[in-house]
């Protein structure tokens, strides 16, 4: 199984450019990355900055999956306008539908076939942090970086049976040291009983906004790629990982591809 994490950044270029992210430069760089199975976080679905597309679905598409899901954090924009969701708000899409509005969040698209979803929601920090944020820049091929606060969302895992024998667990975790470690115990917990409910392996990968492999530490789950991939232009630490608990397979890295999208590197691996 070819599998890849990315903190997509909605599609958006390094440097940034006003114009945004289009349809075909995310399925350029998707194709780049020759996958089976992708989960994808900060992930637009039919929002005005990428063009109202389901990214999900044109990642899917570019990679052959008839297989995606795409669970919102949250309805509306980051950083401008948004809610939290409703009770009537679907708390996974999955195939063409007009029932949710425009959101953010996280998605998996696979080749392989999927057999059930699965969503867990995480809650969120009640206090924000000053977070570093590219910018662009009319002068180099580096983006221009800047300090802004931002207020915590809502977090969630999305999880995917699949027929191969593991169930792949995609998340975003907290920015907010100790939020993000609470949340990640939490969901290694629920991981472990829905694989023991499916009879499969577990997966989990993501942003986890945690460096130096603490995802891992003082735990019997297994990091399965030492890989910095932030910041994509100089990247000097890890937050993105492959976790494994109890699965005695063959990994091989695939490495990183500077595809020129978004401020993470996408991870990979071969799982055999």
């Amino acid at each position: 199984m070819r599998i890849t994490s990315w903190n997509l950044l909605h599609g958006q270029p390094i440097p940034p450019l006003s114009v945004g992210p289009s349809q075909e430069s995310l399925a350029a760089a998707v194709c780049q990355l020759e996958t089976e199975v992708i989960a994808v976080q900060e992930v637009d679905y039919k929002l005005p900055r990428s063009n109202t597309r389901n990214q999900i679905s044109d990642i899917a598409d570019a990679i052959g999956a008839k297989d995606w899901a795409f669970a919102p954090s949250i309805i509306g924009t980051p950083g401008e306008k948004w809610r939290k969701l409703k009770d009537l708000d679907p708390r996974i899409v999955s195939g063409d539908s007009n029932s949710l509005e425009g959101s953010y969040g996280i998605a998996i698209a696979s080749t392989i076939p999927v057999v059930k979803w699965h969503r867990l929601d995480l809650k969120n920090s009640v206090v924000g942090m000053p977070l570093i944020v590219p910018t662009e820049s009319e002068t180099s091929s580096k983006p221009k970086i800047r300090a802004i606060y931002v207020h915590d969302e809502p977090r969630l895992a999305l999880g995917a049976t699949l027929t191969n024998g593991w169930t792949i667990f995609n998340t975003h975790l907290s920015f907010v040291p100790g939020v993000n470690l609470y949340q990640l115990k939490k969901l290694k917990r629920w991981a472990l009983k829905i694989s023991q409910e499916t009879n499969t392996k577990p997966l989990i990968l993501g942003d986890l906004n945690l460096p130096k492999n603490l995802p891992v530490a003082g735990s019997d789950w297994q990091s399965l790629i030492q890989q910095n991939t932030y910041p994509s232009w100089s990247a000097k630490i890890q937050f993105d990982y492959l976790l494994t608990h109890g699965a005695n397979n063959q990994v091989k890295d695939l490495g990183t591809i500077a595809t020129g999208i978004s401020d993470h590197l996408p991870l990979r691996a071969e799982i055999n």
